[in-house]
């Protein structure tokens, strides 16, 4: 369940998802950047996922008394990753659409709840693109931007604090989301973006159970070593030529 093509992040995705929004593609991925360390999916190929209890709690009217999954304050969260799947499984077996739109979703972690907002006709559509493709995720991040009149002239005037208040929630004072939303734009402004090419090589070696390293685009030498282990296993040439498809999960 919530697996799919899992396919990562292209050029195209990115270009579209810029000029959907009037900006260019440092402002996007330093939006990805801030929201997921820019992966929109776990190792083992489902979105990535943060299931809040107090959206589940509004959404089913208080009716179960089970604080990890359902509680009228945020927080309980838990560790990332398997974890956040492990509640939402628990919340599916009450109320699935509530559960459903009780997590946030993908390389912009976009709540279930704002399926319309993100271009969908309900949140089982929406999930559906989530773990089909990071491009999927990225589009549905630029509708949710978009159709919010007051959301995407901050990202476009830079207006972090803004964009941050109403991308993240009361809660983004917190964690500094806007400080980290303006250093990331900086860097990017000002340095290179990520190599689609390298970094969904390095998301489908992930997914193959290689260690790459971060999904970042970048061609380290934990990179390359997890490439040669692949190609060694596969008994294929040892090169710096990369297939994606090769590398591409069934």
């Amino acid at each position: 369940m919530f697996t799919g093509k899992s396919t990562a992040l292209t050029d195209s995705g990115i270009a579209q998802a810029a000029a959907s929004l009037h900006v260019t593609p440092a402002e996007i991925w330093a939006i990805l950047t801030v929201e997921t360390a820019g992966c929109g999916f776990l190792p083992d190929r489902r979105p990535q996922l943060l299931f809040e209890r107090h959206y589940f709690h509004r959404l089913t009217c208080g009716q179960y008394a089970d604080p990890d999954i359902s509680a009228p304050t945020p927080g309980g969260y838990g560790p990332a990753g398997a974890h956040q799947y492990d509640r939402l499984a628990r919340a599916l077996a009450l109320d699935r659409p509530a559960a459903l739109q009780s997590a946030s979703w993908g390389i912009g972690q976009i709540m279930g709840a704002n399926f319309q907002l993100a271009g969908f006709p309900d949140v089982e559509t929406m999930i559906t693109a989530m773990v089909d493709s990071e491009d999927a995720q990225l589009a549905a991040l630029s509708s949710f931007v978009r159709v919010q009149s007051p959301l995407a002239n901050a990202l476009k005037t830079k207006d972090w604090t803004t964009f941050a208040r109403l991308y993240n929630g009361p809660a983004y004072a917190a964690n500094a989301y806007d400080s980290k939303l303006a250093q990331a734009f900086t860097a990017y402004q000002n340095g290179t973006h990520p190599n689609s090419f390298v970094r969904a090589a390095q998301l489908y070696l992930t997914f193959r159970g290689f260690r790459p390293g971060p999904i970042d685009g970048i061609a380290g030498a934990h990179f390359h070593a997890a490439l040669a282990d692949f190609q060694r296993e596969k008994g294929l040439s040892q090169s710096e030529e990369l297939d994606l498809e090769i590398l591409q999960p069934d």
